[in-house]
């Protein structure tokens, strides 16, 4: 028996519920078990210590 049939696929996904722009950001913390609003947060302060290089992965 292989693990596959164990344990269920988490998959990454953009969100329909939590989208604000294209729901990136939403999918990533729906995944992650976070609020979605927490990893907005984190992003915009990681975009703006780092010169805003994270906009360009977005």
């Amino acid at each position: 028996m292989s693990n596959e049939a164990c344990s269920p696929v988490k998959r990454l996904y953009r969100s329909k519920e939590d989208a604000v722009i294209g729901g990136v950001l939403g999918g990533i913390g729906e995944y992650l078990g976070m609020d979605p609003v927490v990893v907005r947060v984190v992003y915009i302060v990681l975009a703006a210590l780092t010169g805003f290089i994270p906009l360009l992965a977005a």
